[in-house]
């Protein structure tokens, strides 16, 4: 049995992820943003798979502060994290930028993981057995003023770039912390959930595509050792990401930034 948190769980493929390894017994811990949902999820997932060892924490990734205080929540509850799987994302909001000016985007999608994921395995002294981080098909240079709020982008462009500079991060931490497994997963491209429904009205694959894939990179023997890759869900198969994810300047500028951001 597993301990494993999954952020963005009270809905889309977080949430069948969520059902799908508690139905295997594992220890789920789920995320959202709106406490009454996330208790009436966690007793869903509990009464239709009888695994009582669900256990939820409600947080606002759009807040930094929020993010630290959810990581020492869950530090504070929680002897281990064995898996963590970085889900939640935003692509179409209410609110463009957050209370610091920062893109929606770029925060619930990418700095959001970054601070969380460090700051668990600060925590739990990087004893996490494996990360898997939500990418996209949707890929895009990053820009580093947008990052910083400091440019204006269409949505699509800023959840593309959102998405490369998470992966850009995500082979990076793979070189850090050797002894865990990180791998960047497009899980499929216009899955049927809400949030692609509400940005595109239509749908290519069942959200138990990208679900299923999840499951799979999180738990499976077979991919203990694809640490540092990026699975293409569409190709089902790891694949290249784009070529700013390979390109260490560029990637060292990202860092700093991102850095900078965090700790302001």
């Amino acid at each position: 049995m597993k301990t494993i948190l999954i952020t963005g769980s009270t809905d889309g493929i977080g949430k069948l992820t969520a059902f799908s390894l508690a139905t295997y017994g594992h220890r789920v811990i789920i995320h959202g943003r709106n406490k009454a949902k996330l208790e009436s999820i966690i007793s869903e997932i509990r009464n239709t798979t009888g695994n009582q060892k669900i256990q939820g924490f409600a947080a606002n990734l759009s807040n930094i502060e929020n993010i630290r205080s959810l990581a020492e929540e869950i530090y504070n509850s929680e002897d281990s994290i064995d898996v963590l799987i970085n889900n939640a994302g935003v692509y179409i909001t209410n609110e463009s930028q957050n209370a610091q000016g920062l893109d929606m985007r770029f925060m619930v999608n990418y700095l959001a993981p970054y601070l969380l994921t460090n700051h668990l395995l600060d925590l739990y002294k990087g004893k996490i057995e494996r990360i898997v981080n939500l990418s996209s098909a949707a890929q895009s240079p990053v820009s580093l003023k947008a990052l910083q709020g400091e440019e204006n982008l269409p949505e699509s462009e800023a959840y593309a770039q959102s998405k490369l500079a998470l992966t850009m991060w995500s082979f990076q931490l793979a070189e850090k912390v050797k002894e865990t497994t990180v791998i960047a997963v497009n899980p499929g491209s216009l899955l049927n959930t809400n949030m692609v429904k509400q940005a595109f009205g239509k749908h290519w694959s069942p959200a138990e595509k990208g679900s299923q894939i999840l499951v799979d990179l999180a738990i499976s023997d077979k991919y203990k050792s694809d640490t540092g890759k990026y699975f293409d869900n569409d190709k089902e198969a790891f694949g290249a990401a784009h070529a700013d994810a390979y390109n260490k300047p560029r990637l060292e500028d990202l860092l700093k930034v991102t850095e900078r951001i965090v700790k302001s």
